[in-house]
């Protein structure tokens, strides 16, 4: 059997004073940065790409629904105590405390009201979003690795981690499973056929196929996380990560199956 101890790494790179810089903060900046490089990359696939302004403003959009959204979004999901007895904390986003789920829909948001301004096809939109955006994924969750959040359950598997903070049980290091599934491959998948997809002008399928891929790793991963402590399971079996996952999976087969048939009849 093999087990590795988790190296306990400080969460805070440098701190200058009161203020520090966090391996969490750290994984934002990252995301962002080499998303918006793959979009003006992206960008060039397409017919008539866009015009670099409406890239620069997009990604402002992008950026506050994923913040915005990421938080709002957790408050509502995992700790609406919050905003009853410390509802000040509810802004307090660099203390970590963000919901991919929340996230999403804030990008979405965003992208409707984005694409009606600038009259851009949404789909164009949202598949630079879906496309970049595992990139995010894998770096936020090596951050959450570092910070010691989202750990998995206790397992007696062949390969396991022991996080001596919390307890010398043998663990699923989940947050490096999810890493390498929600980040790495789905991003190689969809960078893969994103070129084959713009050129023929077959908007929205990655965007669906992100949906959906990314909402079964994340549902099938959740059985190796451990449960939030304050949340616990509903239905005696599923978590609220598995919850969300299951109308993100339902709209995504719908709309791949949409635009297929809209291509066809084209």
């Amino acid at each position: 059997m093999i087990t590795l101890i988790h190296p306990e790494i400080d969460p805070v790179i440098l701190s200058f004073g009161n203020i520090a810089i966090r391996w969490y903060g750290l994984s934002y900046v990252i995301g962002f940065l080499l998303g918006y490089i793959l979009i003006k990359k992206i960008n060039k696939y397409l017919h008539e790409p866009l015009r670099e302004k409406i890239i620069e403003e997009l990604f402002i959009w992008i950026t506050l629904g994923v913040i915005i959204g990421g938080r709002i979004g957790y408050i509502l999901f995992y700790q609406t105590d919050l905003l009853f007895y410390d509802p000040i904390k509810v802004f307090y986003v660099w203390q970590g405390g963000m919901s991919f789920h929340g996230g999403l829909i804030g990008v979405i948001i965003s992208l409707i009201i984005f694409s009606n301004i600038k009259k851009v096809n949404f789909f164009i939109l949202s598949d630079f979003v879906s496309t970049t955006v595992p990139i995010g994924i894998f770096f936020g969750r090596i951050a959450n690795f570092i910070n010691i959040e989202l750990y998995g359950r206790t397992t007696s598997f062949y390969f396991a981690m022991i996080y001596p903070s919390i307890d010398m049980e043998r663990r699923h290091p989940s947050q490096l499973y999810e890493a390498f599934f929600e980040g790495f491959v789905l991003f190689f998948l969809l960078f893969t056929i994103v070129r084959y997809n713009f050129e023929r002008k077959k908007y929205g399928i990655n965007s669906a196929i992100f949906l959906v891929i990314y909402g079964t790793f994340r549902f099938l991963l959740e059985f190796l996380r451990e449960p939030d402590s304050h949340l616990g399971l509903f239905f005696n079996q599923m978590t609220m990560g598995q919850i969300l996952c299951v109308p993100m999976i339902l709209v995504g087969i719908i709309i791949y199956f949409q635009k297929n048939r809209t291509n066809e009849i084209k």
